[in-house]
């Protein structure tokens, strides 16, 4: 594969993030005279030469629209836009890939199944239930709903540790629910939560589950099949990949019964002046010129990750998260949030340095070249639950490595140093 230099397994199931670093060439840059540490995963992940190189060969040699056209570069367009599909489907457990819808992104795809799947099926006194830990992206548009059809909205809790509470599921998740909306990894706290059996419950009660796995599907291994996940919706670019494609993952009978909510272009069967006709699956979803480039970039990121091995990447993730609590932990005057056991979380590490406001902290590790995310996260329900107006946000992936985190600890000393807290 291109950009991916050999080799990248080593000692077994474990991956070396030294070598990756080599195929992602803005590591390379320098940042106020420092080297790029870049610990902004959980926003966008950087994209290796051969996602790049793969847009770029897009626009230089095969631009053309998809579907619609019998000449060699529609020809091709369209092959390679239907190639990623294949390789989404078979990436998140072998699904069919008609069961596959292109979107802007996460956002849209929960959007998507709320406004058609929500609207038709969520009535008065129906239950919505989400956790209290959602982005702010699977809590809006069920809020929305709520509202619109007089719909009740639950949560469900988290407890101190930063884990959902459970205890009372069956009586949260009840016989007038319609349907659960969960985050399987939580872009703040990091926590990986037991969708399994959260599907389980609501099944149970005729109910149907989307999973967000925005934060999930880039460093878990993750097989929609066996969640029996009736939706499950992620983002290309938090996984290698070009920003402005996402997918929704949805059962096929699921999406057979429900209605487009963009109209115009592909997704067209047949049209009369007094009527409309929608064309089959995934394209009935599909409206307009879509991400073609995006397509063309995703397919070499599903390449790469699945030649890494998403068990390798988990490892590499649980090993360099558990030494990153440990150098924070050291930090006397650091308070993390979220789980204390590597294993029950993923690689995102929100935390509060005392006495200094997250965005002064940024600003500051921006000047040593560190970059994090300070703010709610767009989870500020969650945010102020814990008892915030905002956190500093360390997130992880395939090419940080133990430098990286040392590098954080140095700024959070010298951050310190600069605002007099020494």
């Amino acid at each position: 594969m291109d950009g991916i230099i050999q080799p990248i397994i080593v000692e077994g199931n474990k991956i070396d993030p030294n070598i990756i670093r080599r195929d992602f060439p803005i590591l390379n840059r320098q940042i106020n005279g420092h080297r790029l540490v870049y610990l902004d995963n959980a926003a966008t992940t950087q994209k290796p030469s051969s996602v790049i190189n793969a847009m770029d060969e897009y626009y230089r040699f095969h631009n053309a629209n998809v579907h619609r056209g019998l000449h060699t570069l529609a020809e091709e367009a369209t092959t390679a836009y239907e190639s990623t599909r294949a390789k989404i489907a078979e990436f998140i457990g072998g699904v069919k890939p008609s069961e596959i819808i292109y979107t802007r992104g996460t956002t849209e795809s929960i959007n998507l199944v709320a406004q058609s799947w929500g609207r038709a099926n969520v009535g008065p006194h129906d239950r919505i239930v989400i956790t209290q830990m959602e982005h702010h992206a699977n809590l809006v548009p069920w809020l929305m709903l709520a509202k619109r059809a007089h719909a009740e909205l639950e949560y469900i809790p988290i407890n101190a540790e930063g884990y959902l509470n459970l205890d009372n599921i069956d009586t949260i998740i009840n016989g007038n629910t319609k349907i659960v909306a969960v985050t399987q990894m939580s872009n703040v706290l990091g926590t990986i939560n037991p969708v399994d059996r959260i599907i389980d419950r609501a099944h149970k009660v005729g109910a149907v589950v989307l999973v967000d796995g925005a934060q999930a599907v880039p460093h878990l291994p993750v097989n929609v099949k066996s969640l029996d996940a009736d939706f499950y919706v992620f983002s290309a670019h938090k996984m290698l990949g070009p920003t402005g494609l996402g997918v929704l993952y949805g059962k096929e009978r699921l999406l057979e019964e429900m209605e487009p909510i963009e109209f115009g272009g592909e997704m067209i069967s047949r049209v009369q002046f007094d009527s409309a006709e929608w064309n089959i699956l995934p394209y009935k979803f599909e409206a307009g010129t879509p991400h073609i480039a995006g397509a063309y970039g995703f397919g070499p990121a599903l390449d790469y990750l699945t030649k890494l091995g998403m068990e390798a990447i988990r490892n590499h993730e649980i090993e360099l998260t558990s030494y990153a609590l440990e150098k924070l932990h050291e930090l006397k005057y650091v308070k993390i949030f979220g789980p204390l056991d590597e294993n029950q979380r993923g690689g995102v590490i929100s935390f509060k340095v005392k006495d200094i406001h997250p965005h002064d902290l940024a600003t500051v590790l921006d000047s040593y070249g560190i970059a994090v995310r300070a703010g709610h996260h767009c989870a500020q329900p969650l945010t102020n639950l814990l008892g915030e107006i905002s956190t500093t946000r360390a997130s992880l992936y395939i090419y940080n490595n133990k430098d990286d985190v040392d590098e954080l600890v140095k700024g959070l000393i010298e951050a310190r140093r600069y605002f007099g807290r020494v």
